[in-house]
């Protein structure tokens, strides 16, 4: 079965994996899927946290914010943003979740301005779980209004999970929490309860 799949993608963020490209095992090397042990997680809740200087950027409204507009640009930035020795968003990768925004499943939210495209992450949703997978921005704070405005939109949409797979200083100025793969995978069970695929 094809690796990168709809069926088989799905399939595994449901049961907790993710996929990745080896960066330095070659263009046709198989795919490697991953479930962490411990996983991070932003939370939804009031520990979400906004930094101060950000919170005045914000106030600033320095780009319009869009979802869906252009997701194969985002993914396709998003790959550019990696260190070309840590690549792991290879033509498959970028094939397959584009393919997954064709049917719904893949979502972008992107900072706008004048200029074009200047931020902006990818991610997937399976019932109230969201999987944000990269972002990258190309003007400062771009990516992390992204983030700002895709936690206000699950909000406002009752979504109960945001995963972000692995923590980094980046992510933790949010908040951002580890937790047990088994408090996750309940937590995952629970947000995707009533999806069927």
């Amino acid at each position: 079965m094809d690796s990168l799949s709809p069926e088989t993608l799905l399939s595994a963020y449901c049961e907790g994996y993710f996929p990745m490209a080896n960066p330095t095992a070659g263009p046709a090397s198989p795919i490697e899927f991953f479930s962490p042990d411990p996983r991070a997680i932003i939370p939804l809740d009031e520990r979400f946290h906004i930094p101060h200087g950000l919170r005045r950027t914000l106030k600033k409204k320095p780009f319009e914010i869009r979802m869906d507009t252009d997701f194969p640009s985002v993914i396709s930035a998003c790959a550019r943003a990696d260190k070309p020795e840590e690549q792991w968003i290879d033509s498959r990768i970028n094939q397959a979740y584009c393919r997954l925004h064709e049917l719904g499943f893949a979502h972008s939210v992107e900072c706008w301005d004048a200029e074009g495209l200047q931020g902006g992450l990818y991610g997937v949703a399976i019932g109230r779980a969201f999987f944000g997978e990269s972002m990258f921005h190309r003007k400062t704070d771009a990516s992390k209004i992204a983030l700002v405005a895709l936690v206000r939109f699950l909000r406002s949409n009752n979504f109960t999970l945001l995963d972000t797979q692995w923590t980094t200083p980046h992510l933790a100025t949010f908040g951002t929490l580890e937790i047990p793969r088994r408090k996750y995978l309940r937590l995952l069970h629970a947000a995707i309860i009533d999806n069927n695929i």
